[in-house]
């Protein structure tokens, strides 16, 4: 099966992004941190909403057949925007299973990210550091 989206953004990080359709609709703005107003959405957390929902989906696809139980599974992924030399990003993803074996936690999260598809994406591009907890 496969699926297409399209986006449309005009003015760039202080614009607007719409998603085809007009199914969503957002203002964008340069994150405070980096001199904007802050007064709006930035593609890092963007990417960051993307990435953890894909994880996560990755975790209930595979979780029973480590033992686990995926759908108490809470994925949080961390995107920093590097500045130096240049732009780049870093992704930081934490998974939290409560009760769950450690071990078992561990080789989930770690065949969840060779099945993932943003983390096929950014693999060798960026730099991923998983964490459970």
């Amino acid at each position: 099966m496969a699926y297409t989206t399209t986006a449309t953004t005009k003015g760039g990080r202080d614009g607007r992004a719409i998603l085809e359709g007009n199914a969503l609709a957002l203002a964008m703005a340069l994150p405070t941190e980096l001199g904007g107003s802050g007064e709006g959405h930035n593609p890092e957390q963007l990417f960051a909403l993307g990435y953890s929902a894909c994880f996560g989906q990755a975790i209930l696809l595979l979780a029973k057949k480590h033992g686990l139980d995926g759908q108490a599974a809470k994925v949080t992924c961390g995107v920093t925007l590097n500045t130096t030399d240049g732009f780049s990003l870093a992704v930081d993803l934490t998974v939290s299973l409560p009760g769950a074996d450690k071990a078992a936690l561990k080789a989930l999260v770690d065949e969840a990210h060779q099945v993932c598809p943003y983390s096929k994406a950014t693999r060798g591009n960026i730099p991923v550091t998983l964490s459970i907890a």
